[in-house]
């Protein structure tokens, strides 16, 4: 009974520790034979500081040391955005290593890494990260985070990193011997050359192209390729260390610009490549519509919630729009749709990649092929959409010359009709001009009678022409004979208003007649006695050249002041005079459309003047109304 209790202990015993190996940390060894390892799966151990209140010496208390859990994919991630994440690795130090070795983060849009490097003394150094530090501040001025290594001899020790980003990022540490990081880092900067040398390649290319031909499409391609280009500095770190080494904030939001203006420029390009305004408007609607929601949801990140910015998925539907669009003018007949929608399938693919990585699924992720696999990925869309720019040049050219060769044929065949047409001109040429010779001489003998039948019109038209001018002289006669009778009738007998307008029709030529009455004598200034005058300002008045005294010529008459029309006034004098100061009032009202009061008030005025010049009056033929006029 006792042998077999121990038996039990023992197969416990065993069964505990091989669960406890199991579950423990595995750790890495330096060796020199081996350049670099990735951290994987149970190599990295990973816990969330959610109220971000532990430190280091919580960390590597015993009670957290069970709180660690192993990486569940090949390469953690900070989900999280500006959570704190510790993570923990074990490197197994051998005196055997002569080589020095390093630790690398991989990721170089990870913000805040804060490195608890181990010392001999148990205790810890502490190493500040990230791209919110100034590049400066760096132990090795390098793209990507690195911290060199002591070898302390056969030793495991544990490394710990707190970590935080305000961007989804990967956790990828590397073990690299120094030696090793010479060589990649040299191959790794000559390799991004070639790619940002591609993309300037690229894009001067189509610049001269743009100047040249003054097309749209490829200025939308050449700044689609800077911003692409712009993009992957951001992400890859060459722009913090080459061009804003100062301004870490500007590494927080600079991808952000470069994602935005990379959707917008890819659809507009499309637009114009594609001609999708002509061939799909609804197309050419919804490509609008997405560059406009793209933009405004850039404008509301960047003023109200700049933690937005992370959620890089959203570049997808432009994508999706984009290549969607390039199959459908693709199956509409567009041939140089075919390498636009190989190339965008290539960035969908890489895209697509990277969206399902996010999402969780870590078994697609391959370390460093997978995180700069859409780099790859831009480049080989970036060939292929040249192909299909070339392509489209081609096509269009193809299409040109055989417009060119229809030209030059139907040239030539007019060339032979234009021919044929001038020999059927010429023959009818000819017997046109013999029918005209004919003719002419016809109209030559036809002319000849016309010169004598013209010789005796002229004649005839000097004789009319005497006769025309005694006619009017006879005329001119008769109508003076008839304006004398008609003013003599008119002052003899009783005429009706309209009749008399005839003689006085308006104001102009009731003024004359008062000029010529008032000063038909000579002019004589009233105030200075001077018998030289100017025109006046007011019709027909006269201002004295010496004095400036201006005398209208309703002055000193009997129209001073009056409010009736003066031609209707100059009727009431005739009525008047005519019918010897007998008409009433009530008949003058009714011949002028005069109020009664109005012609009451003026003929007792006319009437008092008739009385006080009888004598006159007797004497005067038929203009004798004229003497009522001035005063």
């Amino acid at each position: 009974m006792s042998l077999n209790f121990k038996n039990f202990l023992l197969i416990i015993s065993f069964v505990t520790l091989s669960f406890s190996e199991l579950r423990a940390q595995k750790p890495v060894e330096m060796q020199d034979s081996i350049p670099q390892h990735i951290f994987t799966f149970k190599e990295i151990e990973v816990i969330e500081d959610a109220d971000a209140n532990l430190s280091i010496n919580d960390i590597k208390s015993e009670k957290f040391n069970k709180v660690f859990e192993a990486s569940k994919s090949s390469t953690p991630q900070t989900k999280k955005l500006n959570k704190i994440y510790w993570f923990r690795i074990k490197i197994k130090q051998n005196d055997l290593t002569e080589k020095p070795f390093i630790l690398e983060f991989f990721d170089q849009t990870i913000d805040h890494i804060t490195a608890y490097i181990p010392q001999k003394n148990n205790k810890f150094k502490e190493v500040d990260l990230g791209d919110a530090n100034p590049f400066n501040k760096r132990l090795i001025h390098h793209k990507n985070f690195e911290i060199p290594l002591e070898n302390y001899g056969n030793e495991t020790k544990t490394y710990y990193f707190k970590i935080s980003s305000s961007q989804i990022s990967d956790v990828i540490i590397v073990l690299r011997s120094a030696e090793w990081f010479i060589s990649y880092a040299l191959n790794e900067y000559f390799y991004f050359g070639i790619f940002y040398g591609m993309i300037l390649v690229f894009s001067f290319y189509n610049l001269i192209m743009f100047i040249a031909v003054r097309q749209k499409q490829y200025l939308y391609y050449v700044l689609y390729n800077l911003s692409v280009g712009f993009f992957e500095l951001s992400t890859d770190g060459m722009a913090y260390q080459y061009l804003w080494p100062n301004a870490p904030a500007w590494n927080q939001i600079a991808y952000a610009f470069a994602l935005c203006a990379t959707s917008i420029f890819a659809l507009l390009f499309t637009r114009e490549l594609l001609f999708v305004k002509a061939k799909a408007s609804r197309l050419n609607q919804l490509i609008i519509g997405i560059i406009i929601l793209r933009a405004a949801f850039f404008i509301y990140c960047f003023l109200f919630d700049q933690n937005l910015f992370s959620y890089k998925f959203i570049d997808a539907i432009p994508l999706f729009v984009a290549f969607f669009t390039g199959v459908y003018i693709y199956k509409a007949g567009f041939q140089p749709a075919r390498f636009f929608v190989v190339g965008y399938s290539f960035l969908f693919a890489g895209f697509t990649l990277k969206f399902l990585i996010m999402l969780g699924l870590g078994w697609l992720n391959f370390g460093v092929f997978t995180y700069y696999s859409l780099s790859f990925c831009f480049i080989l869309e970036m060939v292929f959409l040249s192909f299909a720019i070339g392509d489209k040049v081609r096509i269009l050219k193809m299409k040109k010359d055989k417009a060119q060769q229809k030209i030059i044929q139907q040239m030539a065949i007019n060339a032979k009709l234009k021919d044929s047409l001038n020999e059927e001109l010429e023959i009818k040429v000819e017997e046109r001009t013999r029918e005209v010779y004919h003719k002419s001489l016809i109209i030559e003998s036809k002319n000849q009678a016309l010169e004598e039948v013209n010789s005796l019109l002229q004649q005839q038209a000097e004789e009319i022409s005497r006769m025309n001018v005694l006619l009017e002289q006879d005329n001119e006669e008769l109508q003076t004979s008839v304006e004398k009778v008609t003013r003599n009738r008119v002052m003899d007998i009783e005429v009706d208003f309209e009749e008399f307008s005839k003689i006085y029709p308006d104001k102009e030529t009731c003024y004359e007649f008062l000029a010529e009455l008032k000063w038909n004598s000579g002019y004589h200034c009233r105030k200075c006695s001077n018998d030289n005058f100017f025109n006046g300002h007011i019709l027909y008045s006269r201002r004295c050249s010496k004095c400036g005294y201006e005398e209208s010529v309703t002055t000193y008459t009997i129209f001073h002041n009056t409010r009736i029309p003066i031609n209707k006034a100059f009727y009431m004098i005739f009525l008047l005079y005519s019918s010897k100061g007998k008409i009433s009032s009530h008949k003058l009202s009714e011949l002028l459309s005069i109020r009664q009061s109005t012609c009451w008030t003026y003929s007792t005025r006319i009437k008092k003047v008739m009385d006080d010049r009888k004598k006159i009056l007797k004497k005067t033929g038929t203009n004798g109304w004229s003497q009522l006029v001035v005063e």
